[in-house]
């Protein structure tokens, strides 16, 4: 795909070396990245056309990097690697994403799901979301202007998924699955407890943010 940019995120440098090597040879504009924190610094400045993002990282699961880069407001697409089960592959879509090849992978076949998502988003990079407010998926915390709430997972992944849809009414279904996406049995209250841990947290922040319930339908971050 001429002229299309592409970031990618693997830890692994022989993995990492191969992809980048390889989509330049087929006309990529490629920068590559070892750490999640690497990759959403550089989000701050530049917007790929894609990414490809790898699972498992040193510093943070791909799937939270992923929920942090929607959380953001940019829609770039998202190829994850993956060399886990299905069930991580219906965990990424969860949190984000848009396609997945497993490893070990055929180059080719990597190629062809990375030019798709190309030609259905178009190549025009999207501009980075100017918010104040920025989530961190390698310390799971969420600051503002200096200020920084720590998080647990559960309750990063719940916010990153209405950051995703602000000013947007967020259904239960998709906060459950994007704050438990491998199938474990959760109540019912169990969600409205954990919102309401995010709720007393955001009042922290300097940054006005509120969190509104559509009775037993979901809640909508304004």
């Amino acid at each position: 795909m001429d002229g299309a940019t592409v970031h990618i995120l693997e830890d692994n440098a022989s993995t990492r070396g191969a992809l980048t090597r390889g989509l330049t040879e087929e006309s990529y504009q490629v920068e590559s990245f070892a750490s999640g924190a690497a990759l959403l610094a550089r989000l701050q400045s530049s917007v790929p056309d894609v990414l490809i993002i790898d699972i498992g990282l040193p510093d943070a699961d791909g799937r939270d990097v992923c929920s942090a880069v929607r959380a953001r407001g940019l829609q770039t697409p998202i190829l994850f690697l993956t060399a886990r089960g299905p069930e991580s592959a219906v965990s990424a879509f969860a949190a984000g994403g848009d396609d997945y090849v497993t490893k070990p992978f055929e180059f080719d076949e990597l190629v062809a799901r990375l030019a798709a998502l190309v030609r259905r988003s178009g190549t025009s990079a999207a501009e980075p979301h100017t918010t104040g407010l920025r989530l961190d998926p390698t310390e799971f915390t969420v600051s503002s202007d200096g200020h920084c709430i720590s998080l647990s997972a559960t309750e990063f992944r719940l916010l990153a998924c209405l950051f995703a849809s602000r000013g947007s009414l967020v259904r239960r279904r998709d906060l459950f699955r994007a704050a438990w996406p491998l199938g474990g049995i959760v109540q019912q209250n169990t969600l409205d407890v954990f919102m309401a841990r995010v709720r007393r947290k955001l009042t922290e922040l300097p940054e006005p943010c509120l969190i509104t319930t559509v009775r037993g339908v979901g809640y909508r971050l304004s």
